[in-house]
């Protein structure tokens, strides 16, 4: 079985497809799903998708785009939208320093206040980063001297310190399907020497589509071809990398049931 670790099935791109979208997914052996939440205003939105498919769960959170115009993240708000059977984890979170869609100072806000939601419940945030690498690996490190937490870097496309770095605080890397474009052979490296037992697979459908789909609408049952890759790069089979970020996405959300 495949897990695709971030998606978001209640954007309007995938509006009356979800249900095919999530056959397609089984017949790619996709079994479980995690959708989500980029803006706590529509996190009912989400939240419906989880509830409406027994494979689905979701986060609750703010994307680092949104921390400027969303009412600014509480952690003790998060924690208590947390506690719905569904919610396993936080975000998507972080920095964005290539848009700056939001002033920095929000992003950093923002970003702390879901690790301490993170730090009192127990449950994983789910970080996004771009080239922000720095002052990313700056605040995982300060927080976490604060008190532990559980997390992961999503769509990892950073350099190799950052790498290091997230798995020196204990975190996870989530592979989306950018490692399978042309000029990724600087990320396929990374991946090459990255542990087993901390990787994820992930689609952030509707984008990223990995090649052959590439430049199409993405969607989960494509993770197969990202998981494929990387089994590729590290010299192992399209089985054991399944098993191995199954068993990854299981440990770190560990609400979801086994």
């Amino acid at each position: 079985m495949l897990v695709d670790s971030h998606c978001h099935l209640d954007f309007p791109d995938f509006a009356g497809d979800v249900d095919a979208v999530m056959a397609r997914a089984a017949a790619a052996g996709v079994g479980l799903m995690l959708t989500i939440n980029t803006h706590v205003t529509r996190f009912e939105r989400v939240l419906a998708v989880a509830e409406r498919y027994p494979n689905v769960y979701c986060t609750v959170g703010i994307h680092p785009h949104e921390a400027g115009t969303e009412p600014a993240a509480e952690a003790g708000r998060l924690a208590e939208l947390a506690a719905h059977p569904k919610v396993v984890g936080f975000g998507e979170t972080g920095l964005d320093y290539y848009y700056d869609k939001s002033p920095r100072d929000r992003q950093q806000a923002s970003f702390r206040a879901h690790i301490e939601a993170a730090r009192r419940t127990g449950l994983p945030v789910v970080v996004h980063t771009r080239d922000a690498d720095a002052d990313t690996a700056a605040i995982l490190a300060g927080e976490m001297a604060k008190g532990p937490f559980t997390g992961l870097i999503h769509c990892f496309s950073s350099g190799a310190d950052l790498a290091e770095k997230a798995l020196e605080l204990g975190l996870y890397l989530s592979i989306s399907g950018i490692v399978t474009f042309k000029n990724s052979e600087g990320l396929r490296a990374i991946v090459a020497g990255l542990p087993l037992d901390r990787l994820l697979v992930e689609t952030d459908c509707p984008y990223l589509a990995p090649v052959p789909y590439r430049g199409k609408r993405n969607e989960p049952a494509y993770v197969a071809h990202t998981a494929a890759r990387i089994a590729e790069v590290k010299g192992l089979t399209a089985d054991e990398v399944g098993r191995a970020t199954t068993d990854n996405f299981l440990r770190l959300f560990a609400k979801v049931p086994r």
